[in-house]
Parts: structure tokens; sequence; C-alpha cells
């Protein structure tokens, strides 16, 4: 027996998405929702430096924070985003919002690094509230807007990435380290608090065991090409996006800059220049064919490592750097979302805990190669190491299209969105 995906008042069709568009005051709400929440992953990055320091670590030693983050996020969402698609919703947002909280205070408490490590690695298990609400907003939104309203919440979730690191880089320069993680705390008891006052109560339309939840993601991977290419693309996309944040904070630290913590945070504002590509990028994918487009954004992050490489000692080639950076990931993301949210409406959380936790993966190995790679060649090296990332995802996309072609050519497989 099937139950309603959204008790608020409006009707529901057969595939239990509203027939009224979702109001600009929720969509806002989920917008927020998801930037406050996702930047709890990214407050240490441009502390790294002054966290090493405080530990008397290495940066390779205290990559590992940002690696482990990444990682939690990764099992966390393996582990809790698929309740989305058998539990109350609301309810879910609400009770990850309080744990996060808990562990955030753990992190400002923390005595030494092994608490440091267990900490970061519990935050990322638990801040996996965006991935569980972004599914709600493409579940909610009309098909013809599907892509829009992804784009909007997407885009509160990017600028949230960007501006946590601009943030905790002031709050870093001016009250050190600790004390982002006690304002990250109070926010997420704030956030839990108007979430549960504000969202509608939404139901998965299946009942499912959690067994069978498990289970039936490993059954979405192998018939699903298309969320397998867009995982894999996603996965070194923000895999790139990792080697460059978690290295630039040591790369402003010395010639020619000689910054600190604060410089790294306010290269956040540039990427937000790069991030206001989201909702751009969701319309064009309710209008195009989403899949060319990726391509498209995978040659942008690229183009990003060039710069860096080439230009990066110079302050102009870092900005046009991150500008294309964001603008590149980002649009990729929101065009890989899009698509794969329309293969399979009823698992839209098991469809996004896969890209999601890929993409992640993708993350950590980045943090990890971002570190290595820093202590051992340098810059060039990280510039290289993410281009590395990118062109094995543009190889990734491009052995995808020629078998879609070649499936069309024959009158055979699966068209791909």
């Amino acid at each position: 027996m099937s139950m309603p995906t959204v008790q608020s008042g409006t009707k529901e069709n057969h595939d239990g998405l509203n027939t009224k568009p979702l109001s600009g005051g929720l969509i806002l709400l989920m917008a927020v929702a998801c930037g406050i929440a996702v930047s709890n992953l990214y407050y240490n990055q441009p502390l790294l430096a002054q966290i090493a320091h405080s530990f008397h670590t290495t940066a390779k030693g205290v990559g590992t924070v940002s690696m482990l983050t990444q990682i939690g996020y990764a099992v966390g969402m393996f582990l809790f985003v698929p309740l989305g698609d058998m539990r109350e919703r609301r309810r879910l947002i609400t009770i990850l919002s309080l744990v996060v909280t808990v562990f955030l205070l753990s992190v400002a408490l923390s005595e030494n690094l092994a608490w440091l490590y267990a900490a970061s690695l519990a935050v990322g298990l638990t801040t996996v509230v965006p991935q569980v609400i972004v599914p709600l907003a493409a579940q909610m939104a009309p098909k013809e807007s599907r892509g829009r309203v992804i784009g909007t919440v997407m885009s509160g979730l990017l600028i949230g990435i960007l501006l946590a690191r601009t943030v905790s880089g002031f709050v870093g320069h001016s009250l050190g380290w600790r004390a982002m993680y006690w304002i990250a705390a109070g926010m997420m008891l704030l956030l839990a608090i108007a979430l549960r006052a504000i969202l509608p109560k939404s139901y998965p339309t299946h009942a499912m065991t959690y067994g069978q939840l498990m289970r039936s993601m490993g059954h979405l991977v192998a018939s699903e090409r298309t969320l397998r290419e867009a995982a894999l693309v996603g996965a070194m996309q923000f895999g790139s996006f990792s080697v460059f944040w978690t290295s630039l904070a040591f790369f402003l630290e010395g010639a020619p800059y000689h910054l600190g913590s604060q410089a790294a945070g306010l290269f956040g504002l540039v990427g937000v220049v790069g991030a206001s590509i989201a909702p751009v990028a969701g319309r064009m994918a309710d209008r195009f064919r989403a899949k060319s487009l990726v391509g498209v954004a995978v040659l942008v992050t690229l183009l990003s490592f060039a710069s860096f490489l080439v230009y990066g000692h110079l302050m102009w080639g870092l900005i046009v750097g991150v500008i294309l950076l964001d603008m590149g990931v980002q649009g990729a993301q929101i065009l890989n979302q899009t698509r794969i949210y329309s293969l399979v409406p009823e698992a839209r959380n098991r469809i996004n805990t896969v890209y999601m936790v890929t993409s992640f993966l993708g993350g950590a190995l980045g943090s990890t190669l971002g570190s290595m790679a820093w202590t051992t060649w340098g810059w060039t090296g990280v510039c290289i190491a993410g281009g590395s990332m990118v062109l094995a995802g543009f190889v990734v996309w491009t052995i995808h299209r020629s078998l879609d072609r070649m499936g069309a050519f024959r009158g055979s497989g699966r068209q791909v969105l």
C-alpha cells in the first residue's frame, strides 16, 4: 500500500509528484538548508595550515582531516540517504541535523589528532541532509521545471560549499579554527528547528525493508548505464575540485603570495561567480540534451587547471581558474543530477546515493592526491594531479557517448537522457 509522497495540501499525480509548483519560499528554504549543512564538510580546508600548527603536524598529516570528512560523507550517504525511500523525510532530516550538531562540537573540543580524525569522520558521516533534500525537491517539482528547481536548490548547496571557505577563513583568522566549529554547531541546531517547523511531511511510495533497499542499489548500478557514467564523471570532477581546494591554503602561504587562511577563504567568494552557473545549467537541462552539455562542462574544468598551471603564480590567473573550476564542476553536477533523477522516479534517493557516494569517494581521493602532490611536487604536481582526474572523466564521457552512438546506429540500446 503506497502513501502520498508529500503531505502539503496539494494533489499528487501517479508518480507521487506535486501537480502544483513548489512555492518560492519552500525552494529557498531547501536551498539555504543545503548550503548551511554542506558547509560542515569544507570549513576545514582554509584552516588546514592553522590546524597543522595547532597539532604540530605536517601538511600531509592534516590533509587526512579533509580526506576523512569526505570519506565519512560518502559512507553516510550510503547508509542514511537511501532511508529517504522508506522513511518519512522531514523527521529523517531533523534527526540528522541534530546528530551532526553534536559531532561539530566534538571537533571544536578536539585535544589531539586522533580525536580530530574521529570527530571529522563523524561530521562527514552525518552531514548528509542536503542529499535527502535535493531528491525531495526533484520529487516535488513538476517534470517540466525539474531542472530549474534542482538548479536553484543546488545553487544554495554550491554557494554553501564555496562560502564555507570564506567564512571559515575569516573566523579562523580572527578567532581561531575551533571557533568556526562552535558557530557551525549553533547554525545546525537552528536549522534543525526551522526544518522541523516548515518542511512538509513526505513519505515514500513503496514499502521496503532496509536490506531490500540496499540490495536494490546494486541492481540500479547494474541496469542503469547512464547512472554509471554520470557517477564516474562526477567522481573525477569532484576529485579535481578537492585536489585544488585541499592545496590552496598551503600554496598561498608560501611564495609568491605569503598569505594566510583568510586569503584562501576569500577565493570562495570568487567561486560564487562560477557557482552562479547552477540555475542556468538547470534551465538548459530542461531545454537541451543534458548529456552533450556534460562534456562541455568537463572541458571547462580542464581549462581551469591549465590556467592554474600556466598562470597560477599570478593572482588574476588563480581568479580566472577558480571561476572556470566552479563553472565546470557545478555545471556538470547539475546536468548529471537532472539526467539521473529521471531514470527511476521512485528510487531517487537510492540513485542520488550511488551518484553522490561515488562523487565523494572521488573527492576523498582528490584530497589525498592534492596533499601528496603538494608535498612531493609542489604547485605543478597539484595542477597535473587535478587535470589528470578531469581528463579521466572526459575519457569516460567520450566512451559512453561512443557506445550511445553505436547503439543508435544498430537500432538497439537504451536512449540516454
